[in-house]
């Protein structure tokens, strides 16, 4: 039986900073730093190996303190470019008419659901609103479980679902120090890279049977089966797009509920379709959404079967101070509008494609790269040592986006080996940001 591996070592936040080497900042970096840990504690992460400070942003680019611009290829929170004036605008007019929670009755939120439940196609027809993307899988993964009556939830060996005590618990990419729930179970990634396309279908269904079946001898039973359907955290896998349905149809055969997390993949980032789930032709029960959805300002959502609710709504009640208030909802509308009226779905289609061509023209003289891969505006370039045994290269990779940052561009990296760069810019990306980070990548792996 194919089983999922576990990291050998705990490698850290990929990409991060580490607190040891604060000596050699500059004194005005490391002043901050110290300030930083002093102030917010241990918990708290930088990312690069030279931290970056960021004092303003507009669209796709960044200024910090001293006036240096860089690109930002990797923020998909801002989803529509940051500081867009239409979603800053609803926000300011919403905040200085009423701020408050959804236990009044408001049309903008019934205005919003009716623009949005549409998008999702049979069989959703409500959706509920939190603040994170964390709260709103916390909140999916208790619906299934009430639902079903089982705790059971499986997983891809390097998801990540959340912060939230639930759903860190369901996020092995926090690493090995993080501890899995007890009725968590997992299963690999689907590596096209590595494995042919019957493959990844036959391992993954084998898996994923064997872990129902061991769920359901332990007595925890499945409730859900959660992914996210770019794969994002377990190297980016954006196909093959056949394997999400049958899955789907053993997870609803033991009687359990199948959830299209789309923090990730959603609202129009693969470029071919709004949602990620839609790629694969899946029809999930529920659908999951935050990051992206407010531009910044935090807004999520739940959007779910009639079916799946019942019980819980009989049963339970929900409520949030704050999700889905009358200024969340504004900058979600606005965000949405922007969305569709400035074609950014069919922009990340066109640029996503722009970029993931002009890195293999740059494979072609580079056998560091085996593998480029992604949909839209989600693109993942993994580094091997040898192209013949595919053997993993996390520091090629992670000096790359050490080296883009030194020149100014902003990206970061993922997967079990963290070999993979990780390219998320937000989906206004241009021909010509296209082109600085082509061109601002060739220079880097040419620099080592």
């Amino acid at each position: 039986m194919t089983q999922v591996k576990e990291r050998k070592t705990n490698v850290g936040m990929v990409n991060g900073f580490d607190p040891s080497n604060i000596s050699a900042l500059d004194p005005a970096t490391r002043d901050m730093v110290a300030r930083r840990q002093a102030l917010l504690g241990p918990a708290y992460r930088l990312m690069y190996a030279h931290p970056v400070e960021i004092k303003r942003a507009k669209g796709t680019l960044l200024w910090d303190s001293a006036g240096n611009e860089y690109l930002d290829a990797y923020n998909n929170v801002v989803s529509v470019g940051h500081c867009h004036p239409r979603v800053v605008e609803a926000v300011y007019e919403q905040m200085q008419t009423l701020c408050t929670h959804t236990r009044y009755l408001q049309d903008g939120i019934l205005d919003f659901a009716d623009e949005i439940v549409p998008t999702f196609g049979d069989p959703i027809r409500h959706i509920m609103f939190t603040c994170t993307g964390s709260e709103a899988n916390d909140l999916a993964l208790r619906i299934a479980m009430h639902h079903t009556g089982r705790k059971g939830i499986v997983i891809t060996s390097e998801a990540y679902t959340g912060n939230s005590f639930l759903t860190a618990g369901l996020s092995p990419s926090l690493g090995k120090k993080s501890p899995l729930g007890e009725w968590v179970r997992r299963i690999p990634g689907p590596d096209s890279y590595r494995m042919s396309h019957a493959e990844i279908a036959a391992t993954l269904i084998r898996q994923l049977k064997y872990e129902i079946e061991e769920l359901e001898r332990r007595g925890e039973g499945l409730a859900a089966f959660i992914a996210d359907s770019l794969f994002s955290s377990d190297g980016i896998y954006a196909d093959p797009t056949d394997i999400l349905g049958p899955i789907a149809e053993v997870v609803r055969a033991a009687g359990g509920v199948v959830i299209a997390d789309e923090v990730q993949a959603g609202f129009g980032r693969s470029g071919d379709t709004f949602w990620g789930f839609q790629r694969h032709g899946l029809q999930p029960d529920i659908v999951t959404m935050g990051k992206p959805m407010g531009n910044g300002f935090p807004v999520a959502a739940v959007a779910v079967a009639p079916h799946v609710i019942e019980r819980f709504g009989n049963e339970m009640r929900y409520f949030n101070t704050f999700g889905g208030n009358t200024v969340a909802i504004a900058a979600a509308r606005a965000t949405f509008d922007v969305l569709k009226s400035e074609g950014l779905q069919e922009n990340a289609a066109r640029i996503g494609q722009m970029i993931r061509e002009g890195i293999r023209e740059i494979a072609k003289s580079d056998e560091r790269i085996g593998d480029i891969r992604g949909a839209g505006l989600y693109i993942g370039v993994e580094f091997v040592k040898d192209r013949s045994t595919k053997e993993p290269d996390s520091a090629t990779a992670l000096a790359v986006v050490d080296g883009l940052r030194q020149r100014r561009v902003l990206i970061s990296a993922t997967g079990y080996h963290a070999n993979t760069l990780k390219i998320r810019p937000p989906l206004v990306f241009s021909a010509a940001d296209a082109d600085r980070l082509l061109t601002t990548l060739a220079e880097t792996l040419k620099a080592f």
